[in-house]
């Protein structure tokens, strides 16, 4: 049985097979076949193009721009459910009935 690599593409070459879609009116496939790329690649490829082309291949290291907001956030949050938990467990402590470790 032989194991498939999964190939990677770089941003400057999925830009570019995007670009003979949009700008030369080529279609997918006759793309696909001529560059040896899988059934569906480049439609995706044009289709994020088309959605935000600046944003449209953020690569590894790169986030997108409303990444780092939702990051943050989920910090936030997680903050908040700790502190809540504190507050509970600290609430059913001093809700116990006062006169109960008095030696009457």
């Amino acid at each position: 049985m032989e194991v498939k690599h999964r190939r990677k593409y770089d941003q400057q070459f999925k830009e570019e097979a995007a670009r003979l879609v949009i700008d030369q009116h080529q279609s997918c496939r006759s793309v696909e076949k001529a560059l040896g790329l899988p059934f569906g690649l480049v439609k995706d490829w044009v289709r994020a193009i088309k959605k935000d082309p600046a944003a449209a291949f953020p690569g590894n290291g790169r986030k997108r721009a409303h990444q780092d907001e939702i990051d943050t956030l989920k910090k936030e949050i997680d903050l908040l459910r700790k502190e809540r938990d504190i507050l509970k467990k600290a609430l059913a402590i001093f809700s116990t009935d006062p006169l109960r470790y008095m030696a009457l």
